[in-house]
C-alpha cells in the first residue's frame, strides 16, 4: 500500500522559502501572487493493512516537527 504525507508549516510561522519563491515569481512577471507557503510531499510504500494510526506516529515522530508543522495523511 501506498500513503502521502503532505507536511506544510503552522500559521503564523515565517516562511522564508516561500517568500523567496514569490519574489521569484514577481521577477518572472506573474502578477497577483499575493503570498507563497512551501512544504513538502512524501510518499511511502507500507506492508499492507498498516494503520492510519501507525502512519501518524511515523510523522510526528520523524517526519514532520509538529512544534511548527502541521501534517495530512493520505492512504493512496
Amino acid at each position: 500500500m501506498k500513503a502521502r504525507v503532505t507536511i506544510t508549516l503552522k500559521p503564523g510561522v515565517l516562511d522564508p522559502q516561500g517568500r523567496a519563491i514569490q519574489n521569484a515569481l514577481g521577477g518572472l512577471g506573474f502578477a497577483g501572487v499575493d503570498g507563497v507557503r512551501q512544504g513538502k510531499v512524501i510518499e511511502l510504500d507500507l506492508a499492507d493493512g498498516t494503520s492510519e494510526a501507525t502512519i501518524a506516529e511515523m510523522a510526528t515522530r520523524l517526519l514532520a516537527n509538529t512544534v511548527i508543522e502541521n501534517y495530512r495523511i493520505e492512504v493512496l
